[in-house]
């Protein structure tokens, strides 16, 4: 059935364009029997309001833009649907967009966004992000905006993110705890402050073990090809004097770990043990099943999203522009880690 539009509803029920809107809007001026005809005829006829019509009058785009640097993280695929439960409860529309991980790609999202095309953004910074001009960008044009998970350190805006710095330590720690002499933290980048929290808090435990980094590797930047890392991991597993737990920053390379260990014949975790970063659900049915140190990915994306609202519906937008909140995140221990006497 074709679509007929307001104009045609109107005519259709016998009434003006206005009191057509208003029965469709629920307003109080109008009778419930009239509401009752209208909406009747617009479900018979196919008629469906235009939301976006609709908030263009009210200066409003009722959209909100989501930036990732990648979806093949489970953590960001779990984030989405946080943001979504509250997006939809204000009746929003939420736009996904990838950055690739490219900061280029990341400035003309922005720019898009900055267009009047959506009301907020909530933001993960690429791994190439190194300076802060096209968040300003957003400041400028008034439109509020949250970083999530990965934020851009001392930018003044909403954060939610979590205790990246303790859960470095804590994995050092924990590896150290099962006996390991020579563990070792893999990162996707030298610049990216979650990273780098990650691997100081690493770093930090293991020289208040008293292992001396200055003789040793312990932060391994992966930062090539997926092909290209496998190889990099492959060659620190034949390295004399391998590394005998590894910390994998993020999700993907713990998978990278564990191909390369069945490629290479290590046993996980007679020798090598594994922890990763990651809310991947299969990780209990690996094997052996991965240690991890999960992050609560839905209520990250959850509560980034209230407070984006709560910047979108406060009258001064700035109002919560200070806040940052850490929601911690847990170490789940399981067989990659099991110590063995």
């Amino acid at each position: 059935m074709k679509k007929i539009n307001i104009k045609e509803l109107a005519k259709l029920v016998n009434l003006s364009i206005s009191t057509v809107s208003k029965a469709i809007r629920d307003s109080h001026e109008i009778s419930e029997q009239t509401k009752n005809t209208v909406l009747e005829a617009a479900e018979k006829f196919g008629y469906a309001p235009n939301p976006y019509a609709s908030s263009l009058r009210k200066k409003k785009s009722k959209t909100i833009a989501v930036i990732l640097p990648e979806v093949a993280d489970n953590f960001f695929s779990l984030a989405i649907n946080g943001i979504h439960s509250v997006a939809e409860l204000k009746n929003y529309h939420v736009l996904i967009y990838l950055s690739h991980e490219k900061v280029e790609l990341e400035k003309n999202i922005i720019a898009h966004c900055c267009s009047g095309r959506v009301d907020g953004v909530l933001i993960s910074i690429s791994d190439e992000t190194a300076n802060a001009d096209h968040f300003h960008k957003l400041q400028n044009e008034n439109i509020p905006f949250v970083f999530f998970d990965r934020e851009f350190e001392n930018f003044n805006t909403t954060k939610v993110i979590t205790n990246d710095f303790e859960c470095g330590y804590l994995s050092a720690k924990h590896l150290l705890d099962r006996g390991c002499s020579h563990p070792v933290f893999l990162s996707i980048s030298p610049s990216l402050p979650i990273c780098n929290k990650r691997a100081e808090g690493f770093t930090a435990a293991i020289t208040e073990a008293g292992i001396d980094t200055g003789k040793q590797d312990t932060i391994i930047y992966c930062t090539g090809s997926q092909e290209e890392i496998f190889d990099q991991i492959k060659k620190l597993l034949h390295k004399k004097n391998h590394a005998d737990g590894m910390v994998a920053s993020v999700e993907r390379l713990a998978m990278q770990i564990y191909m390369a260990c069945v490629e290479s014949a290590i046993r996980i975790p007679e020798d090598l043990k594994v922890i990763a970063f990651s809310t991947l659900e299969t990780a209990p049915i690996l094997n052996p099943s991965l240690t991890t140190i999960t992050q609560p990915a839905f209520d990250i994306g959850k509560t980034a999203t209230e407070l984006l609202f709560t910047m979108i519906e406060a009258s001064n937008k700035t109002a919560v522009k200070n806040a940052t909140v850490v929601l911690p995140s847990r170490l789940i221990e399981r067989n990659s880690t099991l110590r063995i006497d």
